[in-house]
């Protein structure tokens, strides 16, 4: 396993990107690696780092402006090549649906509740991990 696992956090809200990196601390479970962040407040700082390559896993806000994080996420899906798996995050439960149509693996509600986010996180990782071995 590697020793680290880099997560790109997107929201325009330094508040959210702030629930996230609490939400999961050194590392979302102890099976998978510790966490590094990447922190991007713009949809062209999102696709700048996923061209440099390295990312594990995105965690996107759907509510962020002036473009959404499930938006920016159908269209990664379209654009990079081996795109890394997408958590979304989502205003609403009811919004899944409208998850499932931008392509992400999987979706949370805002505020990010610690526990679900950190189990849907490492369900990531570990996904990420079986397909680079």
């Amino acid at each position: 396993m590697q020793p680290t696992a880099t997560v790109l956090v997107y929201s325009d809200d330094s508040n959210t990107r702030e629930q996230v990196r609490l939400a999961t601390g050194r590392r979302p479970a102890p099976d998978v690696p510790v966490v590094e962040f990447v922190e991007c407040a713009t949809p062209a700082a999102v696709l700048e780092q996923l061209d440099r390559g390295g990312i594990d896993v995105c965690v996107l806000d759907g509510e962020a402006v002036p473009m959404g994080g499930m938006g920016l996420c159908r269209q990664i899906k379209d654009e990079v090549f081996d795109c890394p798996p997408v958590l979304l995050l989502i205003g609403r439960p009811q919004d899944a649906w409208l998850a499932t149509w931008s392509r992400a693996e999987s979706a949370v509600t805002l505020p990010v509740e610690p526990v679900e986010f950190a189990a849907a996180l490492a369900s990531l990782l570990r996904e990420r991990a079986v397909l680079n071995a």
